[in-house]
């Protein structure tokens, strides 16, 4: 009886952290170039799981998208029911110019006609990389179903220098 005294403390934190990391927040490494400047290649971050159980999916928002191979890391560019436009390197949306909240980045003329809809669909969304050049997004894979999407993620822990909230 001592002994199951002793080992239910630690049978209850291991319990508790399979809890949180499954269902509440989990960590998670940038893999690749696509992101940059904002993320950059190894970064550690925290994916929020819960985020979106409370708060609507919003533009610009970073996401973890699920694909069959691994996971993206990705930002929310166009929300559902949307037409989105790249022209002369400016976002519009339904016509309308939209500042981005990363200065610098140089986006090829495209809009979402482009994958055989006018308007992002009904729970899908549409998400590209910040490194527009070199990024593995919805100009390649079409839009994201909202069912795809972990959570939001914008608190890197590592490397310690780059550690803090990303917008």
């Amino acid at each position: 009886m001592k002994i199951m005294k002793q080992i239910i403390p630690y049978v209850l934190v291991i319990i508790g952290v399979f809890f949180l990391k499954t269902f509440i927040v989990t960590p998670i490494r940038v893999n690749g170039v696509s992101m940059y400047p904002t993320l950059h290649d190894n970064d550690i971050m925290i994916l929020n799981k819960m985020h979106y159980w409370f708060s609507p999916i919003e533009r610009f928002d970073i996401i973890v998208v699920k694909t069959d191979q691994n996971y993206l890391i990705k930002r929310v560019i166009g929300l559902p029911g949307e037409r989105i436009e790249y022209k002369n390197n400016i976002l519009y949306v339904n016509g309308k110019k939209i500042e981005e909240p990363v200065e610098g980045l140089e986006t090829k003329d495209f809009d979402s006609n482009t994958f055989g809809k006018g308007k992002i669909p009904k729970n899908s969304y549409l998400v590209l990389g910040d490194n527009r050049n070199n990024s593995f997004d919805s100009r390649v894979i079409g839009f994201i179903e909202k069912k795809y999407i972990l959570g939001k993620t914008n608190l890197t822990l590592f490397p310690f220098n780059r550690l803090g909230i990303k917008k």
